[in-house]
């Protein structure tokens, strides 16, 4: 829609989206057929439908939504990178801190939950008071951690800098997820949901410098001072380009129409200046640059934080939340900490005898997967919106998963090629394929499936990445807990060839159903005691996410 303002001899326009897309009664069904006016996506109306303002985090400007977004990207890379990237430090840190292997993989596995029970405090603090406030506070964490792991002289003060670094870093699990909801349209979410996962899944290559950096004077503690000086540099740009995205669009809509608003042509011959003419015409002015430095963001006084807390874990009783969980636990626990903790023991042994600064470069072999698969990362939105057309406007949150379908089974495969290699002293190839198939793979799970519940139940995001974040690392923590022990017991082809491989297909296998009855899983839990609980806003509501 064009708004054209008059002011004495100046003219301004202003473009913003008008739709009138909007949620059916069914979460996770959305009306984006098109009427006259409307701002459309090949032929489907915009959703969801943003507030006649500038400010609104729908109206910015796309360089300023790709800033932002490589921004939490980064951040999503640099915290993973810091989790995982020590996995060749075991063997090391075992002799240093005279402790057992298992023992020093606990500088993983526990800071791993740490990492994701981040999100049970953090994501009820930025509903709370904003977005930008908790994310600056959180790199500060992160950074404090980092600096604590690289004075660190003892076990127990290298796992406390560990999980403090890593607590402040888990935010970077939901946030990601948060701004994609908070910024960019429903046609554009598993592509940007796809790009903050590569973000995540890249930061398995961590392990590779990690190992190289053992021969150097500061040994693994350059790791850490590398890490901090991009972490510093990181808490500087989103100082300057993210800006808070909490938004009330609600109350501005109320505002806008009531009687005192105009929305029309102004004339005026004493206000020639944009943001007297925007505010005589019903529009708030755009914030200027020094405005959107402000560190605290919007406190909003409906958000119940204790409330949100204990509600949360609810979700984890819906059926594609409880699948976005153990997608994202079996890959991490099955495959990122799998993989981390056994190949360098088994690289750097008879009859390999790699040197141990060569014990991270497995991680090739699932960069390279998600290399392969990232191309694909916007194939989901495309499926939906091609069958969105063929539906004659009306798109189902399950249009996305046929994308999936491949990686159902080439992902369980790479587990088994990896634990037949490892049992069986195969050619180190097959490390590299292995990883390489669980990866490619698993990249799919980890994007559509989030994007997929999303889709399905976004009224209240922020809660159910709550349970998201903290069940997948439970999940993960639980099942990477053990598996050095569970290795040495019952063998690489038993654990992670057979147990493993066999609960990632059962799992994987998952998508058949939901793709098959999803949308009635919807339906039922719509109208049931959890839909009551977790509530709604009204379906024709133009400001639901």
């Amino acid at each position: 829609m064009t708004r054209t303002v008059i002011s004495g001899p100046q003219k301004r326009k202003t473009h913003l989206v008008r739709s009138h897309a909007h949620e059916e009664d069914i979460p996770g069904t959305v009306n984006v057929q098109t009427i006259e006016g409307d701002d459309a996506y090949h032929g489907q109306a915009l959703f969801p439908v943003p507030a006649e303002d500038p400010n609104d985090p729908l109206q910015w400007s796309q360089p300023k939504k790709i800033v932002i977004l490589v921004i939490i990207c980064t951040y999503s890379f640099l915290g993973n990178a810091a989790l995982l990237g020590p996995g060749p430090y075991l063997t090391l840190w075992s002799e240093v801190f005279s402790i057992s292997q298992a023992d020093a993989s606990t500088l993983i596995s526990y800071p791993n939950l740490a990492y994701g029970f981040g999100s049970f405090f953090l994501v009820p603090l930025y509903l709370k008071i904003g977005r930008r406030p908790v994310m600056l506070g959180s790199l500060l964490a992160f950074i404090a951690g980092l600096a604590g792991c690289s004075q660190a002289n003892d076990f127990g003060g290298l796992m406390a800098a560990r999980i403090i670094h890593c607590f402040g870093a888990g935010i970077c699990e939901a946030l990601p997820v948060q701004l994609v909801n908070d910024i960019f349209f429903l046609h554009e979410r598993g592509k940007h949901i796809g790009y903050y996962t590569f973000g995540m899944c890249f930061a398995a290559m961590a392990t590779i410098p990690a190992a190289y950096m053992l021969p150097t004077q500061y040994s693994w503690r350059l790791f850490f001072y590398v890490i901090l000086a991009f972490a510093c540099a990181l808490f500087i740009l989103t100082f300057l380009f993210v800006e808070e995205s909490s938004y009330d669009r609600e109350a501005h809509m109320r505002r806008n129409s009531s009687p005192e608003s105009s929305s029309g042509i102004v004339a005026s011959a004493e206000k020639p200046d944009d943001a007297t003419i925007e505010e005589a015409a019903g529009m708030p002015a755009r914030k200027t640059f020094v405005e959107t430095l402000r560190p605290w963001g919007r406190i909003d006084p409906e958000v119940q934080f204790f409330t949100l807390m204990w509600r949360s874990f609810t979700y984890i009783l819906v059926p594609q939340v409880l699948w976005v969980i153990t997608s994202f636990g079996i890959i991490i626990g099955l495959g990122a900490l799998a993989f981390n903790y056994t190949f360098p023991i088994k690289i750097t042994a008879p009859p390999y005898n790699w040197p141990e600064s060569s014990s991270g470069v497995q991680s090739l072999g699932s960069l390279l997967g998600f290399l392969l698969a990232l191309p694909f990362t916007s194939s989901s939105d495309r499926l939906a919106g091609y069958l969105t057309r063929r539906n004659n406007g009306i798109r189902e949150a399950e249009m996305r998963l046929g994308v999936m379908l491949p990686a159902m089974i080439i992902a369980p495969v790479g587990l088994v090629v990896y634990g037949l290699t490892a049992e069986l002293n195969l050619h180190w190839i097959g490390y590299f394929l292995g990883g390489g198939l669980a990866s490619w793979g698993g990249y799919f799970y980890y994007c559509f499936t989030l994007a997929y519940a999303v889709d399905s139940y976004n009224s209240n995001t922020s809660e159910m990445l709550i349970a998201i974040n903290v069940g997948k690392q439970a999940v993960s923590f639980g099942l990477g807990y053990g598996v050095l022990d569970w290795v040495m017991e019952k063998g690489y082809a038993t654990i992670i060839a057979g147990v493993f491989g066999g609960v990632f297909l059962a799992n994987n296998l998952m998508l058949i159903v939901f793709m098959l009855w999803g949308k009635r899983i919807r339906q039922f839990m719509s109208t049931s005691w959890l839909g009551k609980l977790h509530g709604r806003r009204p379906r024709d509501s133009p400001t639901s996410l």
